[in-house]
């Protein structure tokens, strides 16, 4: 098998003096879609902050490509999306001007315009209006938008569906779906249930 795109070994961490989860180990290939599951508190958003870099606190390695994030974090940031609990959509700006800004910032595919991917996610009507005034469901859409537009190599996705409704949710997991099907990873916590067009392994923590 070729070499995992992302490896954990030996991966603890705690939070507030409880052991959410200890001596971890994973490897996550180009291709996978892997879902973490667990009951509520098992620490299923703080592995995706640790393995996304926004939480440090933990004990062990992760390895991207082999190497140690540590060592090569500029390149493992630059192939990793992640979305959060927290949309970081801009409500004072547009769904345009939000794009406008993730891809100045991070790689994305040249075929891909800020409109199609706008169009993709069913927005092509509300590019110019402004976050604040989209519903809930909208403002996740333009989230999602940024997983269009962006080249990376491995999703992390921590409950993407949340204020989706049906019809988003279908398109979601075709998106999902295609991005395997073409070599991508995907990391996902949800509480819904994938029904996706490549396999699914399931990681229980707790």
């Amino acid at each position: 098998m070729n070499q995992p795109l992302l490896t954990i070994q030996h991966l603890s961490c705690e939070r507030g003096y409880r052991q959410l989860f200890t001596d971890l180990q994973l490897e996550i290939h180009a291709g996978e879609v892997v879902r973490i599951a667990g009951p509520n508190g098992a620490g299923k958003s703080t592995l995706l902050k640790v393995l996304s870099g926004i939480s440090t606190d933990y004990s062990g390695e992760i390895l991207f490509q082999g190497q140690p994030v540590d060592a090569c974090r500029d390149d493992f940031l630059r192939h990793l999306c992640f979305l959060g609990h927290a949309k970081a959509v801009k409500k004072n700006l547009t769904p345009l001007e939000n794009l406008r800004w993730f891809q100045a910032l991070y790689p994305c595919k040249a075929e891909v315009s800020i409109h199609a991917a706008l169009e993709h996610v069913g927005l092509g009507a509300y590019e110019d209006s402004l976050c604040g005034q989209l519903s809930a469901g909208q403002q996740q859409r333009v989230a999602l938008a940024r997983l269009v537009m962006s080249d990376a190599s491995l999703w992390i996705l921590d409950e993407p569906f949340t204020a989706i409704d049906k019809q988003g949710v279908s398109e979601f997991e075709n998106l999902i779906s295609e991005y395997a099907q073409l070599g991508g990873a995907v990391l996902i916590t949800t509480h819904h249930h994938l029904q996706l067009s490549v396999p699914v392994r399931e990681v229980e923590l707790g």
